[in-house]
């Protein structure tokens, strides 16, 4: 440990990295999936909540702070709410920390998915999709467009593990639910891409954004939430009213359907709204789980 930190500073230099304000958005989708397949909240609920909720982002976003170290110094939104800036003296101990906080708790989820195999495939998958997308050898998010399906994967794979632990049946709303899911993850890491055109494309990184350039890659985004919406129409009653979630984010990127490279950092501005909208949806999508709940839709 740096002599230079105190452990207080090393904390809330963790902290940061590992985005507070994006816990829910890997956590909320386990214990939801969970939660639908079992109805009953237990020990496998409330570790595996607990893992998606800090440990899996520490390791996701820590990593990719660790590995993206060099650029970040020159993108202006890092630093705060949207990325830290983590100096070389605290690479290591972030990377440990993400392991050793971490490995409790896959041996644990592990060991109870052993009752239902296919959670540890998709487990596998999971923690695999964030080693990947960051580390030198491998850096996913180099490849353009697999950086958009790695980016996703980090947010659905969470409600594929709750699903394949419960035991619980696929059905054609609960297929339909998680390609929509799928698709929203893609227009979410597309769009973000584009406000760092610029840092991106002077630190050498590809992106989904850097290969289509601004316009493109926005309406590619603005294609997928489209497509996401239009999946969940053709679900049963009332679960079809997910649709309207995509609508809020539509909204939001239409805009910039035609902004320039040049003028790519001002995507922040709607990327910043979406931390708001997220939240909303989030609450009516909450209200809405719980009414096909109760109607067996996802039965």
């Amino acid at each position: 440990m740096p002599k230079t930190r105190s452990f207080g500073s090393i904390t809330r230099a963790l902290l940061l990295s590992s985005r507070p304000l994006s816990w829910i958005n890997t956590a909320y989708p386990f214990a939801a999936a969970y939660l639908l397949g079992t109805g009953r909240v237990d020990a496998p609920l409330i570790v595996g909540t607990i893992f998606f909720l800090i440990p899996y982002n520490l390791a996701m976003y820590g990593i990719n702070d660790v590995f993206d170290y060099e650029s970040d110094l020159a993108n202006p939104r890092k630093g705060g709410a949207e990325g830290a800036k983590l100096s070389p003296d605290l690479h290591r101990i972030t990377l440990v920390t993400a392991g050793v906080l971490a490995l409790p708790f896959i041996v644990v989820l592990a060991l109870w998915g052993t009752q239902h195999p296919w959670s540890l495939v998709i487990g596998a998958l999971s923690l695999f999709a964030v080693i990947a997308y960051s580390v030198r050898g491998l850096r996913f998010k180099e490849v353009p467009v697999l950086d958009s399906v790695t980016s996703s994967t980090h947010f659905v794979t969470p409600a594929l593990f709750g699903i394949t632990l419960a035991g619980t049946h696929i059905t054609l709303s609960l297929a339909l639910a998680m390609g929509a899911f799928f698709l929203w993850g893609m227009a979410s890491h597309a769009f973000g891409a584009v406000q760092d055109i610029t840092p991106d494309r002077a630190a050498g990184i590809s992106s989904i954004a850097t290969a289509f350039g601004s316009a493109a890659t926005t309406r590619l985004a603005f294609g997928f939430w489209f497509a996401a919406g239009a999946l969940m129409l053709a679900a049963p009653w009332p679960a079809s009213l997910a649709a309207l979630g995509a609508v809020p984010y539509l909204i939001a990127v239409a805009p910039y359907l035609n902004v320039t490279d040049d003028e790519a950092e001002s995507a922040n501005r709607a990327w910043r709204h979406f931390l708001v909208i997220n939240y909303g949806v989030g609450f009516g999508l909450t209200i809405l789980l719980i009414v096909c709940a109760q109607e067996g839709v996802f039965a």
